[in-house]
């Protein structure tokens, strides 16, 4: 067996130069986990003003390679030379291709310089203090195609303002490069030879272009012998090994996630690149990526399919290269598991109620028959699933063990497995669905429920069934769609007057004083009685268009007529906006409650139905 432990390791030094030549060569690569740079401008800048003053900028770290273990890229705009690869950067990219996309000055939209100020004649100074250090300016394209500003480009204007651009200071033999930049930069202060004096001034010309020359020399030496120090790991080193010190030294803000790991894995164990999967995906299935991130979605409902539990643990525990070989599996099940949320009236990650759900219905799914049939028994199942997961406490913690089980009981139903010979699996044995065991929420709790733009079950699965019913917008009619809320179309708002609740001193930020619609402008009504100050917000013109409009979310008509506070006392007011907004919230509260009953029985609701049936009941009791 092999010896996994690493000996104690000592940095070792290694310039510039050196990495400019495994660079330039192609024997530097990086493994495809390794994130795109991301330092902005002003990291670039600071980190070679660090080099010019010659200061210490830490260690980076290496796996030293004889077989490539890692799917790897070369270096942004490096050269793709094909050669043998001997090393693999685990950690320091942003600095080495900072230093090398600098020193190259091949960046798109932004030029170097290394600016001295003593130089500098384009603005005038006070102080008479040498200051030297790195300076960028923004490059953008004119309607001509130029790159602006013109100046960037021209060696005198550029000169005038103390500026040198940097690739003159990169590494290698470009003497002739940097002659000529300065003899061009010069060229207009050279003294002609008729003047007067020329033979003085001449000299003088000649001594100032040999002091430029003398600083580019200067800097380049210390920027070509500046010591960026490396630790190596052996070839030998195991895979798992490599990634684990990786993580440990991993200098980025952003630290690595679980897909970075997994993905390394992939690459490693099929040689395919997961990103171009996970992008051909999101270009073939649009909406998945509305529900929640696709890293997280691919690993949760990958490790379901293998049986494996939609966790870190499980997502370890799974056979990777059967990832791969069931990924147009998966994909299948996460597309329709969009189409059968978006069908459920559920458009967007910041309106689900539980992520949790996600990779259950994308992986019972990939075994639901096509049969038309079987199908839709299938689907009534997972009506069912998905609201009693909004309405009752089961992913209030431990949520993706409870999806676990809640998948396999479900996959079994599905599958028509026997618990015992003869002995099916029922919808008893889904523990979402016991109801001995999570009974659904209630009237008690419902009116008490927050806010929904925060985050929250509960809140969250009230307003799906608004967003279930269509959630007609009350200014234009419109039906309530993923575009809109995409777009910000939607916002959140009370039913009943945030102004007039507070005057009465009643806590108005409940879901059930709360709804999905376009925004208008309040017009200083909204201490008025909430019938009238939605009429006049919103300019209805019939009765018809009222209720179909408020039905669609389900507010009690009646309740929100009542008002009538204009002539009342100050304590007369509170008392009747009091019990006005108890009576409202109640009576959308059993409207709700009957839609969850409708819903969590794989039943489709309609707003009609559903007041009809609470006023049925009224009169019955």
């Amino acid at each position: 067996m092999m010896n996994n432990k690493m000996p104690s390791s000592s940095a070792q030094d290694r310039q510039v130069s050196i990495w400019f030549q495994k660079i330039q060569n192609g024997e530097i690569k990086l493994p495809r986990f390794q994130r795109h740079q991301a330092w902005d401008r002003n990291r670039i800048a600071s980190l070679l003003d660090t080099v010019i003053l010659n200061l210490p900028l830490g260690v980076t770290l290496l796996l030293n390679v004889d077989k490539e273990h890692f799917v790897s890229r070369y270096i942004a705009t490096a050269p793709e030379t094909g050669a043998r690869v001997t090393e693999h950067l685990l950690d320091g990219q942003q600095r080495l291709t900072s230093l090398w996309r600098t020193l190259h000055n091949n960046y798109e939209d932004v030029k170097f310089f290394l600016y001295i100020s003593k130089y500098d004649r384009y603005f005038e100074k006070t102080e008479e203090a040498l200051e030297v250090n790195v300076f960028y300016k923004t490059r953008y394209q004119n309607k001509k195609g130029n790159l602006m500003p013109l100046w960037a480009d021209n060696p005198n204007d550029t000169f005038q303002r103390g500026l040198i651009p940097m690739e003159l200071f990169r590494p290698g033999d470009i003497s002739s490069e940097y002659e000529k930049w300065v003899d061009d930069a010069l060229l207009p202060m050279k003294p002609a030879s008729g003047d007067e004096n020329y033979e003085e001034n001449l000299f003088s010309w000649m001594n100032f272009k040999n002091e430029i020359l003398k600083i580019i020399r200067d800097y380049r030496e210390t920027i070509s012998h500046f010591n960026l120090p490396y630790l190596a790991l052996p070839s030998q080193t195991g895979k798992d090994t490599a990634l684990q010190v990786f993580i440990n030294m991993n200098t980025n803000s952003k630290p690595l996630s679980q897909y970075d790991i997994i993905r390394a894995e992939i690459e490693g164990v099929k040689g395919v690149s997961l990103d171009d999967y996970q992008n051909k995906l999101d270009a073939d299935y649009p909406n998945i990526h509305y529900y929640f991130e696709l890293p997280f979605l691919i690993l949760a409902t990958s490790a379901l399919i293998q049986d494996k539990l939609p966790n870190q643990r499980g997502m370890w525990d799974m056979q990777k290269d059967t990832l791969v070989e069931n990924w147009d599996l998966m994909c299948s099940g996460l597309a329709k598991m969009a189409t059968f949320m978006e069908s459920q009236g559920i458009h967007d990650k910041n309106r689900l109620p539980t992520n949790a759900v996600l990779s259950v219905i994308a992986a019972l799914y990939t075994v639901i028959p096509e049969n038309l049939d079987a199908r839709g028994q299938a689907e009534i199942l997972l009506k069912k699933y998905l609201w009693s997961s909004f309405f009752t406490d089961r992913y209030e913690n431990s949520a993706a063990s409870n999806a676990y089980a809640d998948f396999m009981a479900l996959k079994s139903i599905i599958l028509k497995k026997e618990k015992t010979p003869d002995v099916y699996f029922t919808e008893k044995d889904v523990p979402v669905l016991n109801r001995e065991k999570y009974t659904l929420t209630t009237i008690d709790e419902l009116v008490k429920v927050g806010w929904p733009k925060r985050e929250n079950i509960r809140a969250r699965g009230i307003m799906a069934v608004f967003t279930k019913l269509g959630a007609i917008d009350f200014a234009d009619g419109s039906t309530l769609n993923r575009q809109q809320l995409i777009d910000g179309r939607r916002h959140y708002h009370h039913v009943f007057p945030d102004a007039l609740l507070k005057e009465a001193e009643v806590e108005s930020y409940l879901a059930l004083n709360c709804s999905l619609i376009t925004d208008k402008t309040n017009l200083n009504i909204s201490n008025k009685e909430p019938f009238k100050y939605l009429k006049e917000r919103y300019d209805w013109t019939s009765e018809d268009i009222v209720n179909t409009r408020l039905k669609s979310h389900l507010i009690p008509i009646e309740e929100l007529k009542n008002g009538g506070y204009e002539n009342l006392s100050p304590e007369d007011k509170k008392e009747k906006v009091t019990t006005d907004f108890e009576a409202f919230i109640k009576k959308r509260g059993q409207y709700v409650i009957q839609a969850i009953s409708q819903l969590t029985s794989g039943k489709d609701i309609s707003a009609n139905e559903i007041m009809n049936a609470v006023e049925q009941q009224s009169i019955e009791e």
